[in-house]
């Protein structure tokens, strides 16, 4: 069955912004964690897409940067949307020259903010943000299913 990002935004609310990622491993296998995301378009190229901050040693972006494609589950009882698509990564180890390296740190703020999250010293968290080498990614709405 298809829902609407409206759908998966409501789903994405109800449970705090968890959701399950998926992606693949160069054997084909499935790695998949647990990310606090929200929806967000995509800053450079302007698409609908699921969104969410990740350490830049997360073997999640590693395996992003390899695949190019994810899968993010959202659900609250029997009720899920799943959001499958294109990566797009943006942080200090991926540069997109559409997009100025000096607006990360709100961008990252406005990822977090999607996926509802909170913080009381923004400095703070811009400045573990920097440290941790964080980067917004961004799942292309390219297919939406669900049920509910």
């Amino acid at each position: 069955m298809t829902t609407d990002l409206e759908t998966v935004r409501a789903l994405s609310l109800q449970e705090n912004g968890l959701a399950t990622i998926a992606t693949t491993r160069a054997d084909g296998t499935v790695h998949s964690t647990v990310v606090n995301a929200g929806i967000h378009p995509d800053p450079v190229t302007g698409a609908p897409s699921v969104a969410f901050v990740a350490r830049g040693d997360a073997r999640k972006l590693a395996l992003l940067r390899r695949s190019g494609h994810a899968t993010v589950t959202f659900r609250r009882g029997w009720h899920w949307a799943s959001v499958t698509g294109r990566t797009h990564l943006l942080g200090p180890d991926d540069p997109d020259p559409g997009f100025p390296a000096a607006d990360l740190p709100a961008l990252l703020r406005e990822v977090f903010k999607s996926a509802t999250g909170t913080h009381d010293d923004w400095a703070e968290y811009d400045r573990v943000m920097a440290a941790e080498r964080r980067a917004a990614v961004f799942v292309t709405a390219d297919r939406i299913l669900g049920v509910g």
